[in-house]
């Protein structure tokens, strides 16, 4: 198999062991099952979630990302729209998260796994 960067791992949703097998059995825009994970690497035997609760410190990264987006939006609507009346900022704001929900769940637990976790990367595993 190709060598595979961490950045393209990490967007591809893959092992932070291995980078080869995936880490969700579905793609992130299938609503039905957006979060279902497998429990071990199908390539590496990688076992993802070491403890109960383990994805926990993921939420952290997930809340990061929201503040972020949102933070983001709220600068483009101040500029971009002169300042609109606050239920502006909470009519485009509020379904922009409930939107981005699926990928923010699974990006903060991939972040989580390869960044936290102290998982290393296994040439040719």
């Amino acid at each position: 198999m190709k060598n595979v960067s961490k950045l393209q791992a990490v967007l591809d949703g893959r092992c932070p062991r291995c980078r080869q097998g995936k880490i969700f059995r579905r793609p992130f825009y299938s609503l039905k099952g957006f979060d279902d994970m497998y429990e071990l690497c199908p390539h590496c035997g990688l076992r993802y979630e070491v403890e109960p609760g383990y994805f926990i410190g993921a939420m952290y990264v997930s809340y990061a990302i929201s503040g972020g987006v949102a933070l983001v939006v709220g600068f483009l609507l101040f500029y971009l729209a002169n300042d609109p009346d606050g239920w502006v900022y909470a009519g485009v704001i509020a379904p922009l998260m409930v939107l981005i929900a699926p990928i923010n769940f699974r990006i903060s637990r991939v972040i989580w796994l390869h960044y936290v976790a102290g998982v290393k990367y296994e040439k040719g595993l």
